[in-house]
């Protein structure tokens, strides 16, 4: 898979701030990728005080969520942990890994947020514009915004707001098991990015792309002694 378009990540904090408030009107929020036919999972794991990110990307067969690819990738880290920055810090390796990918998925879903962030561009933003592919974020935990408790049942969703507006859905993908947050990250809209992740959420909390995909860079980074 070729990357679309790449900047440099080894740079200072008001110089990543930047980064992002300018690739964040490259945002796209609507759309519905069609044919769905290759759904890809991405993570990056590494132990505290760690120096290598393990990245992860698996990619699956729509609708049946068999594992058509995985690849990892391990590289440096160079850019401390700050949180709303977060992109900085794993982007490389992600790059690494889906340059490996023999096929170019139709959508991805990231474990962190797209434009429910502080300057509306979370990771998910920052790798689908930087691929140019349909990106979702699904994060365990909120970074921005306020809700309601969704109910109980799979499939209860409420507004993430953010002054008034919606940045996301609070969507519960197994019943009384704790929501995850889910958001635009690019070219797709949030009722489509929502139906992909609840179609998904099959076997756990988290969509089974990107549940793979953090078993996945838990096992390199185990493999590799850290």
């Amino acid at each position: 898979m070729k990357i679309r378009r790449v900047h440099r990540f080894d740079v200072g904090y008001h110089e990543a701030v930047a980064i992002q408030n300018e690739l964040r009107s490259d945002v796209v929020r609507t759309g519905t990728p069609r044919p769905l036919r290759l759904v890809a999972g991405a993570d990056v794991s590494y132990a505290k005080k760690a120096v290598t990110m393990y990245a992860a990307v698996v990619v699956v067969a729509w609708p049946s969520l068999e594992v058509a690819e995985e690849v990892t990738a391990q590289c440096a880290a160079e850019f401390p942990y700050i949180p709303g920055l977060l992109s900085f810090r794993e982007m490389p390796a992600l790059l690494a890994a889906f340059e490996k990918l023999r096929s170019a998925p139709d959508v991805i879903v990231c474990d962190g947020h797209g434009v429910a962030h502080p300057r509306g561009f979370g990771i998910a933003s920052h790798l689908g514009v930087l691929l140019n592919v349909p990106a979702i974020g699904c994060a365990k935990k909120r970074l921005v915004g306020d809700y309601e408790e969704p109910g109980p049942e799979k499939g209860s969703r409420v507004p993430l707001l953010l002054d008034g507006r919606t940045i996301g859905t609070v969507l519960r993908t197994r019943e009384r098991v704790k929501p995850v947050f889910v958001s635009v990250g690019h070219r797709i809209g949030l009722r489509s990015a929502v139906r992909i992740v609840l179609d998904a959420a099959t076997r756990s909390r988290l969509p089974e792309p990107t549940r793979l995909a953090h078993v996945l860079s838990n096992a390199a980074r185990r493999e590799d002694g850290t």
